[in-house]
């Protein structure tokens, strides 16, 4: 059973860090799949975060890029999400994926909690 663990969330004041992390376990190997983050904040629709192709590629959505980074260690099954320099708007639920490249996402991640507030 494959699955995606997300882990990091939490509540941070504004302009604070945060790392999030995604473990993934069972019959799966990240290194064939592109990964990525979208997230859902209260009362919005899931909205796409960022993505990282096999080869080390990355995008992000225009108002996260220079606060958000993407990284991915195959050798850990795991990606990373590095959020700096957050605002109450980057307040959501933060789900990961794996996606073999041009299909949607084949497996989610439970979500993990970011909260941003003073």
């Amino acid at each position: 059973q494959v699955q995606l663990v997300e882990s990091g969330g939490g509540l941070v004041q504004p302009g604070g860090p945060l790392r999030l992390s995604c473990a993934a376990s069972g019959s799966i190997f990240i290194s064939i799949y592109n990964m990525g983050w979208y997230r859902q904040a209260p009362g919005k629709q899931r909205e796409w975060v960022t993505s990282i192709t096999r080869s080390g590629n990355t995008n992000y959505t225009d108002s996260m890029k220079g606060r958000f980074t993407i990284s991915r260690d195959n050798a850990k099954n795991t990606v990373y999400l590095q959020m700096n320099s957050l605002k109450f708007e980057d307040t959501a639920v933060y789900y990961c994926y794996a996606a073999i490249p041009g299909r949607d996402p084949d497996y989610w991640g439970q979500g993990t909690q970011v909260t941003v507030s003073s």
